[in-house]
């Protein structure tokens, strides 16, 4: 099948069963992890709200889903992208004509609340950094990869005497001040 658009990365909507939103989401970013589609597939969403609720006098700050039934999925599309998340279970199709998905405009996005946002950090491929937070907190490693659009790091750690490559999030890792 010949996809349109496909130089860059485009959001697509993805209907579900009502509820099932976030398990999808956590099955899709399963599956790609599984398959290594993280270059195809890139990030999925399920958007949300604050919304201030009074529950017994006491206001209450709850999330609420903005587009109940959907997620949508950030992802170059191709026949494996498309098959991936056609056939992940609670899904029960794209939006758009059956054969041919139809990407989000820029405009669409806008109004969904979705905007790019840039992150900077203060990191570069072969830095020394501490991790600060999760089960690897106090080791040190050396950062190989940075990815932006997923605010994580990819850093080289010794454990147990072998290096492993971990993925964190930006917040978990400071820089190593150099002497």
């Amino acid at each position: 099948m010949e996809y349109e658009n496909n130089d860059k990365p485009q959001w697509y909507v993805a209907h579900t069963y009502s509820g099932y939103e976030n398990k999808v989401k956590a099955s899709i970013e399963a599956t790609v992890e599984h398959r290594g589609m993280e270059d195809v597939i890139l990030q999925v969403e399920v958007p949300t709200q604050d919304v201030v609720e009074t529950k017994n006098g006491k206001k209450v700050i709850k999330e609420k889903k903005l587009f109940p039934g959907y997620v949508i999925v950030q992802m170059y599309m191709t026949d494996d992208s498309w098959y991936v998340v056609r056939n992940t279970r609670g899904v029960t199709g794209f939006v758009g004509p059956a054969s041919k998905p139809v990407p989000l405009s820029p405009e669409e996005l806008r109004k969904m609340g979705i905007r790019r946002q840039q992150v900077e950090i203060d990191l570069a491929v072969g830095d020394q950094v501490k991790i600060i937070d999760g089960p690897f907190e106090g080791m040190a490693g050396e950062v190989e990869v940075i990815n932006l659009e997923k605010s994580k790091i990819k850093v080289n750690l010794s454990v147990f005497g072998r290096e492993t490559l971990t993925e964190l999030d930006f917040d978990q890792a400071e820089k190593l001040k150099s002497l």
